[in-house]
Order: structure tokens, then sequence, then C-alpha cells
């Protein structure tokens, strides 16, 4: 009778996130985003709520994407009857160097695949080869609050920017219910280093990709508009000496004019009849610096997607689209 009463006290999400059980964070993942380009799905949330939009982002994704299977990430954390621990690396150096043996864990001898090898940070992307199995995502710890990272280890990945599309045309048409703790769903095409040959190269390919959809209709000359959003720059400012932060290059597209500069160069250099329009852009190239967790504080990376214009928010700044209206949003508090 007293589990009854709970039950009825309990909200709605609450009881179906008794369902939905939230998925262990893969610490391979941080090492496999430096080592090469993944895409996926960077979600915001109320501060304080990740855990309740983990659980409301999967279950939606569950929908457009498929069955979340996180074995692999859970069985980084399980400890076995006798508390036997194991050694959890995660990649600390430059990309290539040795991965430095930093946080230890609990887990059971026979979870030692689980494990990045002792040899170095490339083998992180043998084992994505060797278990690589489309649509299933990985839970990437971030250091910054009110962030969601859900990220396809495996090459042959779903069409985020269809996923997030297909989303918004069922919160629109009413069949998907407006959700309560995710606020954005940014679909990440594809992730680089922050620095500029990597930058230019990832906009450059995935602008092209935009330009040969026969879906897109553009009008000559293409307007497009850039949006560069460095969420954990003030982290990443305190983490770095300030001497090494001015005098390497390393950081020189944290500096927002330099990054659009680049940018926008790699898109003229696809599209040469091309300018800048900010109020109605055809295709947009978002930016977002990801505050990965477990990686060394110079080696920033950025999430990078090419969107057209049903997918972005011009007002007050060039960003992806709400989930919610700010009139549903009213609606709600009202």
């Amino acid at each position: 009778m007293g589990e009854n009463e709970e039950g009825e006290e309990m909200k709605p999400w609450e009881q179906h996130s008794k369902i939905i059980s939230i998925p262990r964070f893969d610490y391979n993942a941080p090492c496999s985003i430096l080592q090469r380009s993944h895409s996926g799905f960077l979600i915001t949330s109320t501060i304080k709520r990740e855990k309740s939009a983990t659980k409301e982002a999967i279950s939606i994704l569950h929908q457009y994407v498929g069955p979340y299977n996180d074995d692999s990430s859970e069985s980084l954390e399980r400890p076995n009857a006798n508390g036997d621990t194991k050694r959890r690396k995660i990649c600390t150096d430059e990309i290539g160097d040795k991965c430095a043996d930093v946080v230890e864990s609990k887990g059971t001898k026979e979870e030692e695949a689980g494990t990045l090898p002792k040899d170095d940070c490339l083998s992180c992307e043998k084992k994505d080869t060797n278990a690589e199995r489309d649509h299933v995502m990985s839970l990437v710890k971030l250091t910054r609050s009110g962030l969601v990272l859900l990220t396809f280890p495996g090459e042959n990945s779903p069409d985020t920017v269809n996923i997030v599309t297909n989303i918004y045309h069922s919160l629109d048409s009413g069949s998907l219910k407006s959700p309560l703790w995710c606020h954005r769903i940014f679909p990440i095409q594809s992730t680089c280093i922050l620095k500029e040959s990597d930058l230019q190269a990832t906009v450059s390919k995935l602008v092209l990709q935009f330009v040969n959809d026969k879906q897109n209709k553009l009008s000559q000359p293409v307007k497009f508009a850039v949006g560069y959003n460095r969420r954990g720059f003030e982290e990443t400012e305190m983490k770095v000496p300030k001497n090494t932060l001015k005098d390497s290059d390393r950081f020189a597209l944290l500096d927002r004019n330099k990054c659009f500069s680049i940018v926008a160069a790699a898109v003229t250099d696809v599209i040469s009849d091309s300018a800048v329009d900010l109020k109605s852009p055809e295709l947009s190239v978002l930016v977002e610096l990801l505050p990965l967790s477990g990686v060394p504080n110079e080696s920033l990376v950025v999430a990078v997607s090419v969107l057209p214009k049903n997918l972005v928010s011009t007002k007050p700044r060039l960003c992806i689209r709400a989930l919610v209206s700010e009139t549903k949003a009213k609606n709600k508090k009202t």
C-alpha cells in the first residue's frame, strides 16, 4: 500500500525514468574523439538536471535512431564481488602520444577489454573499429553543467541532421510530446581539433556535402552565416597559463573573429558565389567548443555542422532551434 501511495505522488517523468536507466560514461570516448571525427548530439539542458535530460534525450532518440546499448560503457565501472580494481586510462598527452594512467575504477578481470591498452592512444581507435556497431551511442563526460553529449562510436553513423529534422517535424505536428529537460539538440556532423587546417578541411567537406544534396535548393548568391559557441572557454583560460595562451597558435581560434574568418574562407572556397547574411541564411555553419573531460587542456575539440535554415534560429543570435518555442514555454509556466 505504501508503494502505491509513493507511486501516485511521483510525477509522470519520474515514473518513466524508472524504465530507462541512465547510461554510464564511456571513458574511452574522449580519447577516440581526439583520434578521429565523430558524429552525435549535443543537448543543452536545465542546470543540475543533466541526468533527467539524458534519460529524456535517450527516450526521444530511441524513436528515431534505435535502442541505446551501453553494455561496453557499463563494463567500465561495474564492481565485482571481491572488490577487485582496475585502471582506467584517459588521454592526457598530444595526439599519438602515450596515454596516462590517471583514474582508478572498479571492475572484474574479464572486463579488462573495456579499458584502454597500455601501448598508446591509437589503440582506442582499433578498439572502436573492432567493436563498431551502428546506431549505438556513447555518453561522453563533459566539464560543464547543462550539457549532455552523445556520440556514435562507429564510422557509419546515421544522418544526425535528418534525425533532428524528424524530431522537429514530430514536435510541430504534435505526435511527439514537448520535452521537459532538453532545451536544444544540436546535431553534430563532425568533430575536429580546433586548429586552422583541421577546421577548414572539416567545414569545406560539410559545405560540399550540403551543396551536393539535391534537397537543398540554393539561390545565387548563396547566403550563409557562421555561429560559434565557446562553452567552457572561461574554464580553458583558467587552466592554461596566460603566457601559453597568448604565444601559442593552438589557441588562436578561440578568438571569435579569427574563427569566423577561417570558416567564412572555407565556405567561399567551396561556393565562390556566396555572401554573408545573418538575418536569413540558406545555410549556417555552427561551431561548438566541446568541454570534454579527460583530455589535455591544450587539446581543444569542436563540433561542426552545416544546417539548413529550418533548423536554426537567428534571434537573438545564430543557434540551433529550441525544442520548445518561447510561446509554449510561457504557457506551461502560466
